[in-house]
């Protein structure tokens, strides 16, 4: 069961809110459709519903807000927007990344391909699917955990009529065993078919809310189809007719042999062709758009002939035989709710022209705040109930979206799904042993910095700059393309997966650096051999100061990508330790100090609760020595001023209630 109460969005400056005061439910075992046109707020209003847009109001789902629900992508399935993926991904790596999200075995993944018919696809890229095998991923990944709920934002956009059959067909499956559905469309005959239930809403407002036979009744004009190969000369035939009968009769030509019959009936049409010697290969009863009397389909293309004087004269007759008897249920209705003691203002109330099979629903608005649809059901509480004009709904902000249930196989999934580490990976190991190569020749550097192919030009070595880059990708990625849902805005913020992409990466970056200097190694041996490569005696606190240094910038990279959002300012972040902060550290290291830290290390052995033998010593005076030089100084700065930002931006709590 989902109920939405009182969605209200922030309001604009000089304009009413996007959606205002918007009231239903969407029930088990029910497809339900959000009818309403393009900018009436069916996208902010399912965005109120996940708590992903700022705004008054609360949505239940099987009578818990989202923010209560312990795992919230067991519970709502979600399609908003486009494929929430990297398009260089694959669609089965991206299905698996995000079964380790939702915490499902990455079994389901391939069962979920079986199940919309996308298996054969699984290793094609999303970047290479058509619009209808995009949907159909779509909502693999919105079923992915078996929901009780799906939202989905216009489903059958862009979908042939044969891909909408087996859309509906699918969503009326997930309902038949018990669960509740909600997608929005501004096509009213899509969601009389694929619907069980209309709630239709203008400017953000609930204008009806009917069950899908109803809907088809009162806001659908019956038509009659007709698919003839002599279609012009058809509707020339029911043109005249119609004139000579002086009855109201539309005939819209939808192609070349279709044509689309208003105010008419099988019957009456099959007749016609008969007296006249057409031939008819179809003729059958469908309901019709939702748009005036002479209106037309988005595709549809008007017969100048059958609209006549005759016909627009009965039209009006019957507009306004039509607004006497829609004037007349409503007074009835408005009688009925004032022996009730529910008082009806005059001026409250809205008439549909037409009659019983007026396009347009006639539906009254009490002053008080109610609106009832045909069937005069209150939807909406009354603000008067409150001091402020308001319902005594709460108000939210934009909310963080909870992490994956398994973020360590999340992070393994979202690394390895593309090509992009084993392309870092090939590219440092190149330039590395080309730089190598290049200082060995000169003999300008040190053995340690040779093999670690850093000349003192460069900022950082190519190993390090690789290991920058890997770490800004962790978040950055996540913000270009949002793998936990789609426009959702955010990433997880959860410690764990940011633990996880920690570990992930600082173990890629220290096998990029081993790989390297393994490479940078091999390559000077080869060109110059064994000379250049003498055998350090002291050779543990130089393989430390790398892998610090790899961690660290790897470290800095994902602290950064996610503060900022970006993966260009996560590297940006990552190279500017050594070209900003490293000169002033050397600034403030180079000034005299006025006692020495002699016996520290003797200091930190009495100071520690845990006993560590007099061997570690030089270990520990290693690792302090690395501290207090420029870089190492820059860099554990910079790594505790992104944690600390990161903690305040992103850790933090956003929600207000």
């Amino acid at each position: 069961m989902l109920q939405a109460i009182g969605l209200t969005s922030t309001p604009r400056r000089d304009l009413p809110p996007i959606v205002d005061d918007l009231t239903f439910e969407a029930r088990p075992g029910c497809v339900t459709a959000l009818l309403g046109e393009p900018g009436s707020g069916k996208t902010t209003a399912l965005r109120l519903m996940l708590e992903l847009e700022p705004g008054r109001g609360v949505t239940y789902f099987r009578g818990r807000p989202l923010h209560r629900v312990p795992q919230p992508g067991r519970e709502v399935g979600v399609l908003l927007g486009d494929v929430p993926g990297n398009p260089a991904r694959t669609v089965r790596n991206q299905l698996r990344m995000l079964c380790a999200a939702a915490g499902v075995p990455a079994s389901r993944a391939d069962t979920m391909l079986e199940v919309v018919g996308i298996a054969g696809l699984r290793d094609h890229r999303l970047g290479s699917l058509s619009r209808a095998m995009e949907r159909r991923f779509a909502l693999a990944a919105a079923l992915l955990a078996d929901p009780c709920t799906l939202l989905l934002d216009e489903p059958a956009a862009e979908l042939s009529s044969r891909e909408r059959t087996w859309l509906y067909g699918l969503l009326r499956g997930h309902a038949s065993l018990g669960g509740a559905v909600l997608f929005t469309t501004d096509d009213a005959r899509e969601a009389a078919r694929g619907a069980d239930r209309v709630v239709s809403i203008e400017a953000g407002r609930l204008v009806a809310d009917q069950d899908a036979a109803d809907f088809a009744r009162t806001r659908l004009r019956p038509r009659v189809a007709v698919r003839t190969p002599h279609a012009a000369r058809l509707a020339d035939v029911l043109g005249r007719e119609a004139r000579a009968a002086r009855r109201a009769v539309e005939i819209v030509a939808e192609s070349g042999t279709r044509l689309s019959v208003y105010g008419s009936n099988c019957a009456e049409v099959g007749e016609a062709a008969f007296r006249n010697g057409v031939l008819v290969h179809q003729l059958a009863d469908e309901t019709g758009d939702a748009g005036g009397a002479g209106e037309a389909t988005a595709a549809a293309r008007p017969v100048p002939q059958a609209r006549t004087e005759a016909g627009t004269e009965a039209r009006a007759a019957e507009a306004r035989s039509g607004d006497i008897r829609a004037q007349a249920r409503i007074d009835a209705r408005a009688e009925t709710r004032a022996e009730a003691g529910q008082q009806v203002a005059p001026e409250a109330r809205t008439t549909a022209s037409g009659g019983p099979d007026s396009p347009e629903l006639p539906f009254a608005t009490r002053a008080d705040g109610w609106s009832g649809g045909e069937t005069g059901r209150c939807l909406s509480p009354a603000p008067d109930d409150v001091p402020d004009g308001r319902p005594g709904l709460p108000v939210s902000a934009v909310r963080r979206v909870g992490g994956p249930l398994r973020p360590l196989r999340y992070e393994l999934h979202r690394v390895f799904g593309t090509a992009t580490p084993w392309l870092t990976a090939a590219v440092v190991i190149a330039v590395s042993a080309l730089t190598a190569v290049l200082l060995a020749r000169t003999g300008a550097a040190p053995r340690d910095r040779m093999l670690a192919a850093w000349p003192a030009f460069l900022p950082l070595p190519p190993a390090a700059i690789g290991a920058g880059l890997l770490g800004a990708l962790a978040f950055g990625e996540e913000y270009r393309y949002p793998a936990l849902a789609a426009a959702r805005g955010t990433v997880p913020r959860r410690l764990g997966l940011l633990a996880a992409k920690l570990g992930v990466c600082s173990a890629l970056a220290l096998l990029i650096g081993a790989l390297a200097l393994v490479g940078d190694t091999c390559a000077v041996g080869l060109v110059f051999g064994a000379a250049p490569l003498r055998a350090p005696a002291q050779w543990i606190i130089p393989a430390a100061s790398w892998a610090g240094l790899l961690a660290g910038c790897a470290w800095a990279g994902v602290l950064a990508s996610a503060v900022f959002r970006s993966t260009a300012a996560g590297l940006a972040a990552v190279l500017a330790v050594p070209v900003a902060v490293v000169p002033l550290v050397r600034k403030v290291l180079a000034e005299p100090s006025a006692y020495p830290a002699d016996g520290m290390v003797a200091r930190l052995r009495g100071v520690s609760a845990a006993h560590w033998p007099p061997e570690a010593d030089r270990f520990v005076l290693g690792a302090l020595r690395m501290m207090t030089q420029p870089v190492g100084t820059a860099l554990v700065l910079s790594l505790i001023v992104l944690l600390c930002a990161y903690g305040f931006t992103g850790l933090r709590s956003r929600v207000r209630w």
